[in-house]
């Protein structure tokens, strides 16, 4: 599915991320770990090709990022959904329409019902017509994924979903990612949570990556 081949990335001309070659595969679920300033979000970034990599290559389903048109990358992005870690709205709107606002971007109609079975699924029947300023931190990140699957989009991407929840409240978006998996959907999910990552372990067969030494590297089994 994506595929990195010698990757390395770096701001201002240190590098950040070196000498990075794996493969994310359809259907696998991955955490990704490492200490702040590490480079998680950089690598998510590579990884929905926001940021192009400084030597390497990515190849995002079979194509290689560097020679995509704009329409190519445009249609990319609607595979690859994203959970970003500061959860963005536009606070006029609510709930349902902040949801919806991928579908309008591209054009396309939401359908009611499929809009009104998505927010049930993330628990949030209730609160589609509130406004963003209205919803606690556990479900503003449940709108944020609702929004990020509206596209039914193959990979999802979260970047420290569970960083300013509760622990029962990390738990349910935990399961929530479990399930997308389980539709075959392939998710990677940067976090410092290690207890999030062994209270997986049962549900899942998820792969633990770890940023050392600016790589990429499938971490030990103490985790």
């Amino acid at each position: 599915m994506i595929e990195f081949q010698d990757v390395s990335y770096g701001y201002g001309g240190s590098p950040l991320l070196s000498e990075m070659s794996l493969t994310l595969s359809q259907g696998s679920f991955h955490f990704l770990t490492g200490p702040s300033g590490a480079g998680k979000s950089t690598f998510l970034k590579l990884c929905y090709g926001e940021l192009l990599p400084v030597t390497g290559r990515i190849e995002y389903f079979g194509v290689e990022r560097a020679g995509m048109a704009r329409d190519d990358v445009a249609r990319l992005r609607r595979r690859i959904g994203v959970v970003h870690q500061d959860c963005q709205f536009l606070d006029h709107l609510p709930v349902a329409e902040n949801v919806a606002l991928p579908l309008a971007v591209a054009g396309r109609e939401a359908d009611r019902g499929e809009l009104d079975e998505l927010l049930a699924w993330v628990g949030l029947s209730a609160r589609a017509g509130a406004l963003p300023s209205a919803l606690s931190g556990g479900e503003r990140q449940r709108a944020a994924l609702a929004r990020a699957v509206i596209m039914s989009p193959d990979m999802l991407l979260a970047d420290e979903p569970t960083g300013n929840l509760d622990w029962d409240m990390s738990l349910r978006l935990l399961t929530l990612l479990v399930e997308l998996n389980r539709m075959g959907k392939t998710i990677v999910v940067a976090t410092h949570d290690l207890n999030l990552i062994r209270a997986a372990k049962p549900q899942v067969s998820a792969r633990v990556l770890r940023i050392k030494d600016r790589k990429v590297q499938l971490a030990g089994a103490e985790l």
